[in-house]
């Protein structure tokens, strides 16, 4: 156990934790403070009990002592306060979405105190990797996971992963795909071209790639194609989106997951996020192969709202009300176009949550994303 003996080592022991918490509440101001806010504000609980260490083992009488134990308990209560704003959301997430999606036979409650301390359970899947495409000369992967045992056909998942189009794995992220085969869907976790070699449209052009492969192999590996979601997060939620909205149907698609993903490219240039955080028109750049006024044909097909409307499938939108990388209000915009066009959608807005929330899988966004997924999967591929 950490132990701060002197009066003055806890205040500053206490002053730290206690600048760190401010986190919890505000937005970073910078990259690699966004990555430390993400684990203030999934892990909060966890540094509550830290600061308290301040006047561990015992209560100073001096003055500094008491001054340090509260700046120890005023950041202790900044900590808590995501994990008491996502309980408030957990209380309603339910009936809400039971009001949108109908009636659901999942039994597991949206947010679990003993999951936050303990993890939540995974269950052994199966797990290969697969090669399925070239793209710009590389090679391009997959990662299944496959339920253990299947008595039929299981709905395909494919997964579009983060990294401002121009980087980031498959292999990323992937508790949520192992809860998921365990629940007996097959899920596929891609790699796809990455900027600047390979530009819009070919992402979307290599998870049709994927599922052509995976389509070909569905005896053998026991997917069902005729039943396709999309989830895609950050840039793989643009990704997705636009492969669902795409002119060219495509084949299978149920429903699309949209994890804190642009969905209006024109808005992200016109409104781009600080550069000390993500310089964004140079990704949009990399990405799109220039400006909108080089390249507004691309802009549009690559910017799924616009073409949100009576054909779009049903979505599930989960985003960070203070994602610092993008902004909430894209998934705002969709939502009111979903429903102005009666699309089942629903929007999980977590007000305490950054982007890249669902990092920790036990933590309150992972949780209550994951119980939003399972109880979208469960109306999407019902239909």
């Amino acid at each position: 156990m950490i132990q701060v003996r002197n009066g003055k080592g806890r205040i500053v022991y206490a002053s730290v934790f206690f600048l760190i918490s401010l986190l919890a509440v505000f937005r970073a101001p910078t990259y690699h403070l966004w990555m430390l806010s993400i684990i203030v504000t999934e892990w909060g609980h966890m540094l509550a009990i830290l600061s308290l260490m301040a006047f561990a083992p015992g209560w100073s009488t001096t003055r500094g002592g008491r001054y340090a134990v509260f700046i120890s308990l005023a950041a202790s209560f900044i900590f808590l306060t995501p994990l008491l704003r996502s309980f408030s959301v957990a209380a309603v997430l339910p009936k809400n979405m039971e009001a949108v999606f109908g009636p659901s036979d999942i039994s597991s409650t949206p947010l679990s105190f003993k999951n936050l301390l303990m993890g939540v359970p995974l269950s052994p899947v199966h797990q290969t990797t697969e090669q399925y495409a070239r793209s710009c000369g590389e090679v391009l992967s997959l990662e299944l996971y496959r339920p253990t045992s299947a008595l039929k056909p299981s709905p395909l998942i494919i997964v579009v992963h983060g990294g401002s189009w121009q980087s980031g794995s498959r292999l990323e992220l992937d508790s949520l795909s192992r809860y998921l085969a365990a629940r007996g869907y097959a899920v596929a976790s891609v790699d796809y071209g990455l900027a600047p070699r390979s530009i819009f449209p070919g992402p979307v052009e290599d998870l049709r790639d994927a599922l052509s492969f995976l389509r070909r192999r569905s005896s053998e590996l026991s997917l069902d194609p005729s039943r396709v979601i999309l989830l895609g997060r950050s840039a793989g939620a643009q990704i997705a989106l636009a492969a669902a909205h795409d002119p060219e149907p495509f084949p299978g698609l149920k429903g699309v997951i949209v994890f804190y993903g642009p969905n209006d490219l024109f808005l992200a240039w016109r409104v781009p996020g600080p550069k000390r955080m993500l310089d964004s028109r140079r990704l949009l750049r990399q990405y799109l192969g220039g400006s909108p006024a080089e390249e507004p044909e691309r802009y549009e097909r690559a910017s799924p709202l616009l073409a949100a409307g009576k054909r779009s499938p049903p979505t599930l939108m989960i985003h960070g009300g203070r994602d610092e990388m993008v902004w909430p209000i894209h998934e705002h915009r969709l939502s009111g176009k979903l429903k102005a066009a009666g699309i089942p959608h629903y929007f999980l807005n977590m007000p305490w949550a950054t982007h890249g929330c669902d990092y920790n899988f036990n933590g309150p966004c992972g949780q209550l994303s994951t119980y939003a997924v399972e109880r979208f999967l469960g109306f999407a591929l019902a239909r």
